[in-house]
């Protein structure tokens, strides 16, 4: 993968006023040639992701919490594999979207009806009501009641708010804030990264590993989600993902059409998850919320 120079080797040296931790070179294929993130020993605190961010951009590291989760599993446990990770910038969002979307989405949006077999009600998403809903007004399915590939959701009408890094560095704050949540004990990183939308890739980590064995191309997603949507990516766990939404969608149908892409991006997010439908997800998950969360089984 294309990146910058790698400024962890250098690290003590770099003048960041850090607090104790460890550097992260193991992968599937062994040690790494050069570390991969740096992270915390312990907890962070709530002014941690603004002071790290401001000292680290400079040399080209951006921050990150991870969280062990309840297996306890930190970076050194994560299965990391950047060998077998591509760059972000060679892949098209909308490419990646639609081949995701053909190989699942019937599974979700079946216009001739499903068995209810997932554990909801039999609606789970698969009517034709459901299928436009969650795929704008595509209406059309291909030979097997498949719904076609929407295209990407525009992005929302509603001017930006509050700047992007902010509102990741608020995010930060609140889950660090709160011992007793089930993020308490967070920790921060530091990884070298271009951008946020490039963090997962630039360590090559492998929590969807059962829906694409290369982060890369959902880090280009992520890119178009920072461009449509000014997500930030703030949380990292072995296979769990916090984005903040600094423009989340403000109406039903631009929440409709987001749905889309979250389904393609993170099936398990509606097969295994409540409320298994794609329209309540839109309303739920999507539509005004500046926090988006995924999770791969």
């Amino acid at each position: 993968m294309a990146t910058l120079p790698n400024p962890l080797p250098d690290l003590a040296s770099s003048g960041l006023d850090l607090p104790p931790g460890s550097l992260v070179d193991g992968t599937l294929d062994g040690p790494w040639h050069e570390p991969l993130l740096w992270y915390a020993d312990g907890p962070a605190a709530p002014r941690d992701w603004t002071a790290l961010r401001t000292a680290g951009r400079r040399l080209g590291l951006l921050p990150v919490l991870v969280t062990g989760g309840a297996r306890d599993q930190w970076p050194d446990a994560w299965d990391l594999h950047p060998g077998g990770t591509s760059y972000p910038g060679d892949h098209d969002a909308d490419e990646v979207l639609a081949g995701y979307w053909t190989d699942y989405a019937h599974e979700e949006v079946d216009s001739n009806g499903s068995d209810g077999s997932d554990g909801s009600d039999g609606s789970d998403g698969s009517s034709s009501d459901d299928s436009e809903a969650s795929s704008g007004d595509s209406g059309s399915g291909d030979e097997d009641g498949r719904g076609s590939w929407p295209g990407l959701a525009p992005a929302p009408a509603a001017e930006s708010g509050e700047d992007p890094d902010e509102a990741a560095a608020g995010l930060a704050g609140v889950i660090t804030a709160d011992p007793d949540s089930w993020l308490g004990g967070a920790r921060m990183a530091l990884v070298p990264a271009r951008r946020s939308a490039d963090i997962p890739a630039s360590i090559g980590w492998s929590g969807p590993m059962n829906h694409e064995n290369d982060v890369a191309r959902l880090c280009a997603v992520l890119r178009s989600w920072e461009d449509r949507y000014d997500a930030r990516v703030v949380v990292l766990g072995f296979d769990t993902m916090i984005v903040s939404v600094g423009r989340p969608p403000t109406t039903p149908e631009e929440a409709r059409a987001l749905a889309a892409e979250h389904y393609a991006f993170c099936p398990d997010n509606i097969d295994q998850s409540p409320p298994y439908d794609l329209e309540v997800y839109a309303q739920k998950r999507l539509l005004d919320q500046e926090v988006w969360s995924f999770w791969w089984d």
